[in-house]
């Protein structure tokens, strides 16, 4: 860096520009081991388009004085009418060991246009001072450990607050769950047997249900679906019987032809074929299931549609 610098020196003409700043990163009234220093220089009305070029201070660094950053350059100020602009510059370091400090004279070479010189920053001598200990009275301690300090209500507050929302919102979304399946328990109350029968097994239609590993949930489905309608048409507990208790109990049942009858009887066997003795089954008995269930769910909710208009009659 000295070589740099009496380069510059002999180059060209040498402009004092007064001293340079050194300002301690750490407030203190006095600056200690390691203290990080930022040692650099300010110029005030430098033209739009100025270049400045800085010398290296890397090779300088070393163990007692080490360059932690090298040059920064800062605009502090712009001067809009006269087009001119204040700049500080400067390097950070740190000292290592006690003593003075003779920091190196700044250099600025500045080119403006074709004019080309430098500037001089006379250097600043530093104290660096240690902790002084008196070894006379000195007492070695233990490491402590860490304060623990109790905690306040302001900082308990949020989490708090938190909670009590994430309780508030887990409440009402509970609520608003409840108050759905309700409407919908109530509705499916108060529609008739065969239009609930009929909306689910509408849910089965198409042939991706007839896929060797689907057809347990399909028949499963179908056959559950007709229980429950078995059950609201006709007052037999059909969930709980096996199909041979079931058939049994509708096989006297005026409300049900015989085609109908054997037709769902069919159904039932053949799903218990393929949910109890992995039976697969045929695309073309498959095609059929569908509309036998529906047909069965049909049927039988016209035959009540008779009964009720010649009661009306009567």
């Amino acid at each position: 860096m000295k070589l740099i610098c009496l380069i510059l020196a002999l180059a060209m003409e040498l402009i004092p520009k007064g001293s340079a700043f050194l300002n301690p990163l750490q407030k203190r009234d006095s600056i200690l081991v390691a203290d990080q220093l930022e040692y650099g220089f300010c110029l005030d009305s430098v033209p739009a388009g100025t270049l400045i070029a800085l010398p290296d201070w890397s090779p300088a660094s070393n163990d007692t004085l080490t360059l932690v950053r090298n040059w920064k350059i800062d605009t502090t100020k712009v001067y809009r009418k006269s087009g001119m602009n204040a700049i500080r510059a400067a390097v950070v370091m740190a000292p290592f060991e006690e003593g003075s400090y003779q920091l190196p004279p700044i250099y600025v070479q500045r080119t403006s246009g074709r004019v080309i010189d430098t500037l001089s920053f006379e250097p600043v001598l530093i104290e660096v001072k240690t902790i002084p200990i008196d070894t006379a009275t000195y007492v070695l301690h233990d490491i402590k450990e860490q304060i623990g300090y109790p905690l306040t209500f302001r900082e308990i507050l949020p989490w708090i607050l938190g909670i009590l929302g994430a309780v508030i919102l887990v409440i009402l979304l509970w609520v608003l769950l409840s108050r759905r399946k309700r409407r919908e328990e109530s509705a499916a109350l108060h529609e008739p047997a065969h239009i609930v029968a009929l909306r689910r097994l509408d849910k089965y239609r198409g042939d991706k249900f007839w896929a060797p590993d689907k057809q347990k949930a399909f028949y499963s489905g179908v056959t559950d679906t007709l229980k429950e309608y078995i059950e609201a048409r006709f007052a037999v507990d059909a969930p709980e019987m096996t199909t041979a208790e079931l058939f049994d109990a509708l096989k006297d049942c005026k409300d049900i032809t015989p085609a109908d009858y054997d037709d769902a009887k069919t159904l039932f066997e053949t799903a218990d074929f393929v949910k109890f003795a992995k039976h697969t089954v045929g695309d073309d008995d498959n095609a059929r299931v569908l509309p036998t269930a529906v047909r069965f769910v049909t049927n039988t909710y016209q035959t009540m549609l008779e009964e009720e208009r010649k009661d009306d009659v009567l």
